[in-house]
């Protein structure tokens, strides 16, 4: 029987029993602090970037090309990371950085639109975070083989979903379901929904990183976990700057 599953693909419990005999063998295991520690770096040098992308996009230069290479960038980085996991100490900064360029150039073309749309989304995002810990830290919501299930299955739609409106987009130039762009009752229900599921993904990555510690995971499989949460913390960023921006439109 599973002992834990993650609707993010980086999280997963294969993930973490396929380093166990790695980090026993070496007497370096993952821990709780440690990854944190991780997450914090990452999420600095992430800053760092993004603040970078800013700074450009205020002095009037072209986000677009930071917007594809911090997309396609990370998400290459993410592709070799879930099959050299070890790399991770290596990769993970990187993709901090290339993630900083695409939520920097993001951030700083909603701001153009809506002044100071971005720090609300940031202290949402914080704010968000914190509830999920609590309501994970003092198991108000348990993660159970059910509650996986059901957000798995939800997220996998929504990436789908995401997937196939790119698709559309580029191939005949407009958006499927174009519903859930606008500033509408339906499209802000929509966004709601999306924001709720990315918080909910929380809980399913701190139970992941908990067991992963409990199954004495390899060290650097902090790094890789640090990755994993920031995936998801981004994209609760990025929902709920989606959300806002409709708020702001209504």
């Amino acid at each position: 029987m599973s002992i834990f599953k993650s609707s993010n693909p980086t999280l997963q419990e294969k993930t973490y029993k396929d380093t166990i005999f790695e980090g026993m063998s070496t007497g370096e295991e993952m821990t709780v602090n440690g990854t944190l520690n991780k997450f914090g770096i990452l999420m600095g040098v992430m800053i760092l970037s993004t603040l970078y992308t800013w700074n450009l996009a205020n002095s009037g230069e072209n986000m677009m090309p930071y917007i594809l290479t911090g997309a396609f960038g990370g998400l290459g980085l993410a592709i070799v990371m879930a099959f050299k996991k070890q790399w991770s100490n290596y990769l993970a900064p990187a993709y901090a950085v290339l993630e900083g360029l695409f939520v920097g150039a993001i951030s700083a073309m909603y701001n153009n639109a809506y002044p100071g749309l971005p720090m609300q989304a940031v202290a949402l995002t914080l704010l968000v975070t914190l509830v999920m810990f609590l309501i994970y830290r003092y198991r108000i919501i348990k993660v159970t083989g059910r509650f996986r299930m059901v957000i798995t299955i939800a997220t996998c739609a929504i990436a789908l979903f995401y997937l196939v409106q790119l698709i559309s987009f580029t191939v005949s130039g407009s958006v499927l379901a174009s519903f859930t762009n606008a500033a509408t009752p339906l499209g802000i229900g929509f966004s709601v929904l999306v924001v709720g599921l990315a918080a909910f993904n929380l809980l399913l990555n701190f139970d992941t990183i908990e067991k992963g510690v409990e199954l004495k995971a390899a060290k650097y499989m902090e790094w890789y976990s640090a990755f994993g949460l920031l995936v998801t913390i981004v994209w609760l960023y990025l929902e709920l700057l989606r959300l806002l921006s409709k708020l702001q439109r209504d």
